[in-house]
């Protein structure tokens, strides 16, 4: 039997190769070193003084800002420094994975000055390289901060279940059952904390916290290699975390959707003018909310939206891993109540506390405008006449979707006032100011014709597991139709494929505030090339090539994402399926195994038709029409503005480059 693999490449078999031991565990003779005198006692080992240790309370340290009030700096504490308590989540998820997930394996100091170049991890401005390993024999970053790994956004408490007579440092890696001296756990941070693109630093890997922002999100964030240094490329799963963009994390790995789908991470900027839509809510009322997630099915209200986050990454994770096979996805979801999380789980309770205060917080975050980077004028136009082009072309091409200044619904019924309307609002001197750029509508993709895959999600649909973190009117959302998608093993045959109604099938307006500093494009980051710098001048040129990728559809690569050498996927019952270098990623990669079961004849099927040549096509059209999402191509779709002048088109790039 074909057992479906993107529970293999869900979560915790992405995650069932994490990094590993990867040497982070001391040898004899470096635990014996930790005992010898160092040459002298940097700032990061000293203890920390009363003000420091106690800002934010048992959380940790962080500078506080002075331009923030006391409860936007507690949210700003909650955003960098709070897990939720998922840090009892990974422990026990290190034991049910048989030591695969391992997250205290990712922090060695010895790769301290390499954890940029080789992942895109942000280190902590308040640590430096441990000299030695510590007391456990463990290497660890020396960090005022007593919780902070090394890594923003991980962190490390001390393990009540340890016991230092168990402990052996030479055998943790081999057995899953030891208790560890530490617990990590992630915050929101481990995503979202970026290079500030108004101050990059100096060097990567040793950021200042004025090289850092909130809100951002990093872009040159490897998740995938997170997940996959062990794996080799013989090896199908290996392709899969080598084909993942930087700068996008799939977050439905863990809540298995049976979808590839890594998603860029959202910039956050001026929510105070996010623009919020009527929906109809579980009990029946009607509420004024905010679409956040890309398809907007999170649409119950930000504090919901920002719980069901922390749920995500393992908070009340003892009850959330009785509503889904964290691991493989076999098993049909149930719907997480809210109700039972608030009754039986304190950390939700805790976190729900935390909640007004760290949207306080977000609300602060203002664009950041190229010109006021480090030689940011310089990459700015200065000829009026362009810019004044280049905001025509925004008005009549761009407004109607990408502006949450809006015209009043008896003018934005009458085609040609409605344009008018968005010409005059595009020229006025204050269109930035306070502009969402973006009016947060969902739109069908069958419209905006980009990769479908995190559109056709499902797992806030009915009867799954976020069902009551989406409205009704998100799950109660017609299908938009039939997708006619490109064939990548026979041209001549496109793919039709019907959305199913109850709320996939629709993305939501992406935000255009400070697009310069964030480029590639696209919900996937599949748009423009990528450039692992944050300096100001590697930005600009970043967003210079997906703004004429995005203008110019002939300049896009047809990105397919491949296998690059031989390789084989294990099934269960000793089943191996040979895969042929070149085969389609997500042919295998997005496929529910339930929907295979007892389709696919015999294990002499499976073992004698290996994906190449003429012997694909049986198994492969079989493939296809289980798949979750067959629509392959990354960078295609949202073709407006095409139709421009080629002048007009410079000149949009220009305008858009000031936001």
């Amino acid at each position: 039997m074909k057992k479906k693999r993107l529970g293999i490449i869900g979560w915790v078999i992405i995650l069932a190769s994490i990094l590993c031991v990867n040497s982070f565990y001391g040898t004899p003779t470096a635990i014996a070193a930790q005992n010898e005198p160092t040459s002298q006692i940097s700032q990061y080992s000293q203890p920390l003084n009363d003000t420091e240790a106690n800002y934010c309370n048992e959380l940790g340290y962080l500078p506080p800002d002075p331009n923030l009030s006391e409860a936007e700096n507690q949210g700003r504490c909650t955003w960098y420094l709070w897990t939720g308590g998922n840090e009892k989540f990974y422990n026990a998820l290190k034991q049910r994975t048989n030591g695969a997930v391992n997250l205290l394996s990712l922090i060695d100091s010895r790769q301290h000055d390499e954890r940029f170049s080789r992942i895109g991890a942000i280190n902590d401005p308040g640590c430096e390289q441990a000299t030695a390993p510590d007391e456990y024999g463990l290497w660890l970053d020396k960090c005022r901060d007593p919780n902070s790994t090394g890594i923003m956004g991980l962190r490390k408490f001390q393990n009540p279940n340890f016991v230092a007579t168990n402990w052996d440092v030479q055998r943790y890696g081999q057995e899953p059952n030891m208790e560890p001296p530490y617990r990590i756990g992630l915050t929101c941070g481990v995503c979202h904390i970026a290079f500030n693109p108004l101050n990059p630093p100096k060097d990567p890997a040793k950021p200042l916290w004025e090289n850092l922002v909130a809100g951002l999100g990093n872009q040159y964030l490897e998740e995938g290699q997170l997940f996959g240094a062990s794996l080799q490329p013989d090896d199908f799963r290996w392709h899969v975390i080598n084909n993942q963009q930087p700068g996008t994390s799939d977050t439905s790995r863990i809540s298995n959707d049976h979808i590839n789908n890594p998603n860029a991470i959202n910039p956050i900027f001026n929510l105070r003018s996010r623009p919020r839509y009527p929906e109809v809510m579980n009990d029946g009322s009607t509420q004024a909310v905010n679409h956040i997630l890309k398809d907007g099915a999170d649409s119950t209200g930000v504090a919901n939206a920002s719980l069901r986050v922390y749920v995500n990454i393992g908070t009340c994770g003892d009850y959330w891993m009785t509503r889904h096979d964290v691991i493989q996805g076999r098993t049909q979801q149930r719907p997480f109540d809210i109700d039972t999380a608030r009754k039986t789980c304190e950390d939700w309770r805790n976190t729900e506390a935390r909640m007004p205060d760290a949207e306080s917080f977000l609300e602060t975050i203002q664009p950041m405008y190229l010109a006021d980077a480090p030689g940011g004028k310089a990459h700015l136009i200065k000829d009026e006449k362009v810019l004044e082009r280049g905001k025509i072309a925004f008005a009549n091409s761009c407004a109607s979707c990408h502006s949450s200044k809006q015209p009043p619904k008896e003018i934005a019924i009458a085609p040609e006032k409605a344009k008018q309307w968005y010409l005059q609002s595009v020229l006025s001197s204050d269109f930035l100011d306070g502009n969402f750029l973006s009016d947060d509508k969902r739109y069908p993709v069958t419209l905006i014709g980009t990769n479908a895959a995190r559109a056709l999600g499902t797992n806030a649909t009915q009867g799954h597991l976020w069902e009551q973190f989406s409205s009704k009117t998100y799950k109660q959302l017609p299908s938009p139709g039939k997708l006619t998608l490109e064939n990548p093993f026979d041209e001549d045959k496109p793919i039709e494929f019907d959305v199913p109604a109850g709320g996939t099938g629709y993305y939501r307006t992406p935000s255009l505030v400070s697009a310069w500093a964030t480029a590639p494009f696209f919900h996937n980051n599949s748009l423009g090339k990528y450039v692992k710098d944050p300096s100001v001048a590697a930005r600009v040129d970043a967003y210079t090539d997906a703004m004429e990728k995005l203008l110019w559809a002939d300049k896009r690569e047809g990105i397919i994402k491949r296998t690059t050498t031989d390789s084989s996927l294990r099934l269960p019952l000793g089943i191996r399926l040979p895969i042929a270098k070149g085969t389609p990623v997500n042919l295998l990669a997005n496929l529910d195994q339930r929907n295979l079961l007892g389709q696919v004849a015999s294990r002499e099927f499976l073992e004698k038709v290996d994906l190449s040549g003429k012997s694909q096509e049986k198994l492969t059209n079989l493939l296809l029409q289980v798949s979750q999402s067959p629509d392959f191509l990354e960078d295609k779709g949202h073709t407006f503005g095409g139709d421009l002048s080629d002048e007009d088109k410079k000149a949009l790039i220009e305008f858009v480059k000031t936001f």
